[in-house]
């Protein structure tokens, strides 16, 4: 039986602060017939990474997406609120560029990168090999609701480049994607494999059920891919992102099946991770090759831009990692609202 309800909307979660109670007051409310009326934000001295900004981003590109229960559909489009996004973004993307540093494009090409993302150590100090070798039920739960934010609307965010891609980097990219939405078939939907193992581990598995739950880092990694993907100006970024989202997964998802096995957890949880494993190792290649490569072959310029969409991943996921394992080796909860 499926666990993931249709088209079902999310209500609109609690605010974190003045930025985003803005958002939120003004999504309750139509749409103003007006679409110049400016909405204003004071982000002097807004943190970019922190909750506020984080989850005020994260509603406003939910409304490209789903949208919110009861909220009008005409705020999509509304140009005030569209500026008001594109000033999140900015300060957002600025941070995101600092973390990353500085990129040489003579020595740090998209190919060299590619190859190093590809060599992970055996023993590392992340969450998934934490998981594997010491991690609770409990941590694992709490993981799974970390990732929910992406894997129930998995594949969706990249699936913006496609119209920006031409020649076998499209085609390619099709092709990864179509495996990412079941290969033809519902049931095998990654987001409703998702929806399976959160319904397994005992967890809601509706779509964004745990906005209110997860912190920043966890909606910043989201807000990475739909920032990248609905600019085409950041088409490359895009498209880097994609690539080291699966040049990542095989050895990572390897781990996560070792760790579910450890703890005798239910298959529908093993099975998301084992049908990665098995998928996006064939992905990794076409993704190196046929996407990228054809990609910066087309569009030379590019290839800067596609180093610092991988390099933004990487900072974006140990963000998250560090504040995983900062809370759990203090023995709390990762999360706003611990599990009961």
């Amino acid at each position: 039986m499926s666990t993931l309800p249709v088209l079902a909307q999310p209500g609109l979660p609690y605010a974190q602060g003045p930025i985003s109670a803005e958002v939120i007051e003004r999504l309750g409310g139509r749409a103003p017939h007006n679409h110049l009326e400016p909405v204003w934000v004071p982000l002097r001295d807004a943190d970019p990474f922190g909750l506020d900004v984080q989850l005020a981003l994260y509603i406003c590109y939910e409304l490209h997406y789903r949208g919110f229960a009861g909220v009008d559909a005409d705020w999509e489009w509304n140009a005030g609120l569209l500026h008001l996004r594109s000033q999140f973004e900015r300060i957002f993307l600025a941070a995101v560029r600092r973390e990353v540093g500085s990129i040489d494009p003579e020595a740090d090409t998209a190919e060299r990168e590619m190859a190093r993302l590809s060599t992970e150590p055996a023993d590392g100090s992340g969450p998934s090999y934490h998981l594997r070798d010491a991690g609770t039920w409990t941590q694992m739960r709490e993981y799974f609701i970390h990732r929910s934010l992406y894997h129930l609307k998995e594949g969706d965010p990249h699936a913006w480049l496609i119209p920006r891609l031409g020649g076998q980097a499209k085609a390619a990219f099709v092709a990864v994607e179509f495996d990412e939405y079941g290969a033809g078939s519902a049931a095998r939907v990654h987001q409703q494999l998702f929806a399976d193992l959160m319904a397994a581990a005992d967890l809601d598995p509706s779509y964004l059920g745990y906005l209110d739950a997860v912190p920043a880092e966890s909606l910043a990694i989201v807000n990475l891919m739909s920032m990248f993907g609905l600019h085409r100006r950041l088409r490359g970024a895009a498209a880097g992102h994609f690539a080291a989202t699966e040049i990542t997964s095989s050895p990572g998802s390897q781990r996560m099946v070792t760790a579910l096995q450890r703890l005798d957890a239910p298959e529908a949880c093993v099975r998301f991770y084992r049908e990665h494993v098995e998928a996006d190792a064939v992905h990794e290649q076409v993704v190196r090759h046929d996407v990228v490569g054809d990609l910066v072959q087309r569009e030379p310029g590019l290839d800067a831009d596609v180093v610092f969409g991988m390099r933004a991943f990487g900072v974006m996921e140990d963000r998250l990692a560090n504040h995983l394992m900062t809370c759990w080796r203090d023995g709390r909860s990762s999360l706003c609202r611990p599990l009961p």
